[in-house]
C-alpha cells in the first residue's frame, strides 16, 4: 500500500509535513520521501529506504536539509518517490498510491514506440509506476487533462499528489475512488492526506473529501476544482476492516466504530447459530483484530481479555517483510503470553481477516502450548477468494496463496473453483466443508467468517459504492 500527505501554506510547513507523513507509517515499510518548495531554493527532494528504520528516524535531520512553504511526502511499499520531473508542464514533484497493471502496454502504445522515450529500469526491467504515470500526464498540455488521460489509460488505481514549481498542490483521487483523498483547511493554507486524522492533529479542519476522479488545485489562498468528481464509486471495503487507521474516517464512516459494529454482527450470527456458547474470554488477534473483538465481546456479554500481548517496541510489523519465513518468525517472537488468561480456558479470537493463514497456525500452536483448552477463530470479513488487482496491499503473488482457494482445490480440485460462491457461504454444504477443513488444518475448535451482508451492514454505505472484489470477484 502506501499513503501521501502534503501542505501548501503561507509559512514554513516542513515540521507539519514531517508529522503528517509520519502518521502514514502504518501503510508501508519500504520507501519514504519528501519534496519541498521554497522561493529561494525552488524544488528539493529526499528519499530514504525505511525497511530497517522508521520514517521518523530516517528523516529526523530534514529540517536542516530542506525548507519549504509547500511540501509533499509519501510512505510507499513499492517504488522510490516522490519523483522530480521536468517536462513541458514545468518542473514538479509527484507521488502516487496504487498499482498499474498494464505498464508494458502503456509504454509500448504511448511512449517508446512513438517518440523514442525511455525510463529508468529497475531489477527485472520493471518501471517505476510513478514515473510512468508522470509520463502519461505529460502527454497532455495541462495537469488536469493529463491526469484524466492517465487515469483513463491505466488498468489499476492511482491517487496522485503533485507539487508544482510555484508551490501549489494538485491532488487527484483515483478514477473509481477506491482509495481516499481528503483536504483539510486552516488559516494559513491547505493539507491533502490519505488519513484524515493526520491533518486534524495539525490543526486543519475537514474541508473536502475528493470524489472519484476529482482533481483540485490548492494554494494557500484557495482551492479550485480542475475536474469534477465522477458518479461511479468503488471505495475499498478493506479500508475499514484492516488497513485504515482507527482514528480515520472515510466517506463519513469512522474505522474504529465500524469495527465495533462488525464484531457485534459476528456475535449476533454466532448467537443465532448457537455456536461458541462456552467461551471464557474473547480477544483480538492484534492489532486491527482487537476492535472487532471488543464489538463481539460487548454484544455477546463474554469478557474481553488480552490472553497474549504483542511486544512491539523493537520488532517491525510482521505483515510486510517479503519472506514468509521472516514474517512467521517475527510474529512468533512478538507474542508474549499471559498464562492466567490462557491455561484451561476456552478462547475465541477475532482476526481482521484470514488471508494466507500461516501466522494463525503459529498463534494457535502458541496458545495450546500455554495451556488453552480450546481456541475458536472468527474472521472479521468474508473468505478472501480473489487476489486484489486494484491496490497493492498484499505481497501475495498468486490466488493460490489464499488459504480459501488452496483448501477449495484440496477438497474438490478445479471443479471447486466453479462453486466459489457456495464455499464463501457458511450455510451451504460446501461452505461448511471449507470451514471444517481450515479448522482441521489450523487446529481451530471452530471457525466462522463474517458474512458478506454483515460487513456491508457494518460499513453502512451502499453496496454499489464499495469494492468487494476480493470476496466475490465483482468489479
Amino acid at each position: 500500500m502506501g499513503g501521501f500527505f502534503g501542505i501548501t501554506s503561507s509559512s514554513d510547513c516542513m515540521t507539519d509535513v514531517f508529522f503528517g507523513v509520519d502518521y502514514h507509517s502504518h501503510l508501508g515499510t519500504r520507501r519514504a520521501g519528501l519534496a519541498a518548495y521554497s522561493k529561494e531554493i525552488g524544488l528539493q527532494r529526499k528519499i530514504h529506504n525505511i525497511e530497517n528504520a522508521p520514517f521518523r528516524t530516517k528523516f529526523e535531520t530534514i529540517f536542516s536539509e530542506m525548507e519549504g512553504i509547500s511540501a509533499i511526502g509519501v510512505i510507499s511499499d513499492t517504488d522510490p518517490q516522490p519523483l522530480l520531473v521536468r517536462s513541458k508542464l514545468g518542473t514538479y514533484a509527484i507521488c502516487t498510491v496504487g498499482i498499474i497493471n498494464n505498464s508494458e502496454e502503456l509504454i509500448e502504445r504511448y511512449l517508446t514506440s512513438s517518440d523514442g522515450g525511455h525510463f529508468d529500469a529497475m531489477t527485472g526491467g520493471a518501471v517505476n509506476s510513478t514515473e510512468l504515470f508522470a509520463a502519461l500526464v505529460n502527454q497532455r498540455d495541462d495537469f488536469a487533462s493529463g491526469i484524466k488521460f492517465a487515469q483513463e489509460s491505466i488498468d489499476g488505481t492511482a491517487c496522485v499528489l503533485i507539487l508544482t514549481d510555484d508551490g501549489s498542490l494538485i491532488a487527484a483521487r483515483d478514477r473509481f475512488g477506491r482509495l481516499p483523498v481528503l483536504v483539510g483547511k486552516r488559516a494559513d493554507g491547505y493539507a491533502v492526506s490519505f488519513e484524515s486524522f493526520a491533518y486534524q492533529k495539525l490543526g486543519f479542519a475537514d474541508e473536502k473529501e475528493l470524489g472519484p476522479g476529482e482533481i483540485v488545485k490548492l494554494t494557500p489562498d484557495g482551492m479550485t476544482v480542475l475536474a469534477a468528481a465522477g458518479k461511479k464509486k468503488r471505495i475499498c471495503s478493506f479500508l475499514w476492516s484492516y488497513y485504515g487507521y482507527p482514528t480515520s474516517t472515510y466517506e463519513g464512516v469512522n474505522v474504529e466504530t465500524m469495527r465495533y459494529r462488525n464484531g457485534a454482527i459476528i456475535a449476533q450470527n454466532d448467537k443465532a447459530s448457537g455456536t461458541a456458547e462456552d467461551i471464557d474470554y474473547v480477544g483480538g488477534v492484534p492489532d486491527s483484530g482487537t476492535p472487532h473483538a471488543i464489538g463481539y465481546a460487548n454484544e455477546s456479554h463474554k469478557p474481553f481479555a488480552r490472553a497474549f500481548i504483542k511486544y512491539t517496541p523493537t520488532w517491525a510489523r510482521s505483515f510486510m517483510p517479503p519472506s514468509q519465513k521472516d514474517r512467521d518468525e517475527i510474529a512468533k517472537m512478538k507474542q508474549v503470553p499471559i498464562p492466567d488468561l490462557i491455561k484451561g480456558k476456552n478462547l475465541l479470537f477475532v482476526d481482521d481477516s484470514i488471508v494466507r493463514g500461516t501466522q494463525l497456525r503459529e498463534t494457535v500452536e502458541f496458545l495450546y502450548e500455554n495451556g488453552a483448552k480450546s481456541v475458536h477463530m472468527r474472521s472479521a470479513c468474508p473468505p478472501i477468494m480473489y487476489g486484489c488487482k486494484f491496490l497493492n496491499f498484499s505481497r501475495s503473488t498468486s490466488e493460490m496463496d489464499l488459504i480459501a482457494r488452496r483448501v477449495i482445490l484440496e477438497l474438490e480440485g478445479k471443479e471447486g473453483m466453479k462453486h466459489i460462491d457456495e464455499y464463501a457461504d457458511g450455510t451451504t454444504e460446501r461452505g461448511k466443508n471449507l470451514r471444517s477443513a481450515i479448522c482441521e488444518k489450523f487446529n481451530f475448535s471452530s471457525l466462522e467468517f463474517q458474512t458478506f451482508e454483515g460487513i456491508i451492514q457494518a460499513i453502512g454505505l451502499p453496496e454499489c459504492d464499495l469494492c468487494t472484489y476480493c470476496w466475490n470477484g465483482k468489479e
